[in-house]
């Protein structure tokens, strides 16, 4: 069977217009940046971010000597206010900026807890540099932002997008409670 033509000429410009398409609007997001797992800061079950789909996700690279190192106790008012309606506060120890985490993941759990009261989630510290890490590889990926400092935020919604906050963005204030509040309420 022969192709006419006029209509060999309408495939060829169509076909990769239409090729073009369907690749840009395949779904990008929750099933890659939850396909990680961690190891907790105070060892049990490890930390399997897919457990977290059809949530949301915030998660912060905490170092303990740090100026924004009080963050943590906005961070956990942010966490008890909205963790029943989905949102996850996820805490990755890093050692990255001014080696502001020198402690051992005992040592940062014991300094959580006692400062803070820290109950949302956190991570033993990361072994490599965040830009060496596979997960926040896929975040800055994602957003096209890397942390610069401690406390950097990104925002994973209930879909898999991502959206990134600097270290001074406040965990309490209205940018990020903002979008918080918009990401639980979306279905």
């Amino acid at each position: 069977m022969s192709i006419p033509p006029i209509a060999r000429t309408w495939l060829t410009r169509l076909l990769p217009v239409t090729t073009v398409w369907l690749f840009s609007v395949a779904p990008t997001g929750a099933a890659g940046v939850l396909d990680y797992s961690f190891n907790p800061l105070v060892p049990s079950k490890p930390i399997a971010l897919k457990d977290y789909a059809g949530k949301v996700v915030l998660v912060v690279n905490t170092a303990s000597q740090c100026g924004y190192t009080p963050q943590y106790e906005s961070l956990e008012k942010l966490y008890k206010k909205y963790q029943d309606k989905g949102l996850i506060v996820l805490g990755i120890p890093a050692n990255d900026f001014g080696a502001q985490e020198p402690g051992s993941n005992k040592d940062i759990a014991q300094f959580c807890s006692a400062n803070f009261g820290v109950s949302f989630p956190m991570t033993e510290k990361l072994g490599t540099t965040i830009a060496q890490n596979p997960f926040y590889a896929q975040l800055i990926k994602s957003t096209g932002q890397a942390p610069q400092w401690n406390f950097h935020k990104y925002l994973i919604d209930r879909s898999g997008k991502v959206a990134s906050y600097k270290s001074g963005v406040e965990p309490l204030g209205r940018e990020l409670t903002a979008a918080v509040e918009a990401a639980l309420s979306a279905r």
